[in-house]
């Protein structure tokens, strides 16, 4: 075989995933019954924990012996939206052009856990020495919540796994850090008037128009002053406003705005210190002022999801397998955040490492090359060859 040419099984897989249409707003139930039906015949451990509305489910695997510290493999089942994208092609529906696979979810990130999935009856058969854990989650993209209940249902069970690699699209490099995030959703009370008469209304859009100012200024702040770890592609913490919306015409002055922000940290900065220095900011800056007109005027923040960051050391010795079996003696840290740093909490050191670009993750038309998934099976067979007999 090629070197740079995956196998059929995973390219089969990998087709099989992507016509599963696991945005994060729907349900992921189709695709995990299809991995648990593949894992029961290899007297998989198989546990299962849901959503509030059981719409959605984690699946946590465990191969060969059981009851001792063992290596977690793990990647999302859901993917992001691909409303309003312009695609060449069904992003459900595999398709192989020059190289590339295309379809929503090969790079972030089916095609690693096809992978797996395709290489695990190999594991078994010639014989693990040690367990192999397979840990499949929802609702990655929309702030990591499905792993936080499957690493409470591991930890309840008495599973203290070793070590753990999660799959994320870094070109196959190993990557021992990456930013915390923490988003928020920021309410802004007004007072609604007439546009003619605007001294005796509260504007909310321009009481969020300044507090949006005052998270640029802690934006600059940390681009220019720091502090600074020159290992990240973006070396300092990042504060960004993506969302705003507010008013409802020119001659009223708008009642409500809400906005949503979000920091990016450096492991180390502390995010909690940037959200108290803006609540302050909103409560002795902003708000005297439209408290002024109507006390019941303000500011309500609300946190919409939190990432912790990643910090593997390079000492660690899950850092050394991963440069093993990448074959990539560079370690890297990154921007984005994954489920690495919550399985980090729970006490089991983590590395990514995966194939695929985070640059193609997200887009149309997201692609994973050919040799990507074939060094992804390298890898994965020179993990075999340490947990098997």
């Amino acid at each position: 075989m090629n070197a740079a040419a995956p196998g059929a099984d995973s390219l089969r897989l990998i087709r099989e995933l992507i016509a599963f249409p696991t945005v994060s707003r729907d349900s992921n139930l189709q695709l995990i019954d299809y991995v648990r039906e593949l894992l029961r015949p290899l007297d998989a451990d198989l546990r299962l924990t849901f959503d509030n509305d059981r719409r959605k489910a984690n699946l946590f695997a465990t191969l060969g012996p059981r009851g001792e510290p063992g290596i977690v493999l793990s990647g999302h089942t859901d993917v992001v939206p691909v409303d309003g994208q312009q695609w060449s092609s069904d992003p459900f529906v595999l398709a192989e052009r020059e190289g590339r696979l295309y379809g929503r979810g090969t790079s972030d990130m089916k095609s690693f856990i096809a992978c797996v999935l395709a290489l695990v009856p190999d594991y078994v058969n010639r014989g693990l020495k040690t367990p192999l854990h397979l840990a499949f989650s929802y609702d990655e993209e929309v702030g990591c919540l499905g792993v936080r209940e499957l690493l409470g249902d591991m930890v309840n069970a008495g599973i203290r796994p070793r070590s753990c690699i999660v799959g994320e699209p870094t070109e196959m490099r190993p990557v021992i850090a990456h930013k915390g995030k923490q988003s928020y959703r920021c309410t802004v009370r007004g007072l609604a008037a007439h546009s003619a008469y605007a001294p005796y209304g509260v504007n909310a859009v321009e009481a969020a128009a300044e507090a949006v100012t005052f998270l640029k200024q802690l934006a600059r702040r940390h681009r220019d002053r720091g502090p600074y770890d020159r290992g990240f592609d973006i070396a300092y913490t990042t504060v960004h406003t993506g969302v705003i919306r507010g008013g409802t015409a020119l001659n009223i002055v708008p009642q409500d705005c809400v906005f949503d922000f979000e920091f990016r940290n450096l492991p180390g900065d502390d995010p909690e210190r940037l959200r108290a220095e803006f609540e302050s900011h909103l409560r002795t800056v902003i708000e005297p002022e439209m408290h002024a007109v109507d006390p019941r005027t303000g500011f309500t923040i609300k946190k919409l999801s939190e990432i912790p960051a990643l910090d593997t050391g390079a000492e660690a010795e899950i850092t050394a397998l991963v440069q093993e079996f990448s074959r990539c003696e560079e370690t890297v840290k990154v921007s984005f955040g994954t489920e690495a740093s919550q399985f980090q909490v729970a006490g089991v050191p983590t590395v990514v490492c995966g194939p695929g670009s985070i640059r193609e993750a997200h887009k149309p038309d997201e692609f994973v090359t050919l040799e990507q998934v074939a060094r992804c099976e390298r890898f994965l067979r020179g993990l075999m060859a340490r947990c098997c007999v």
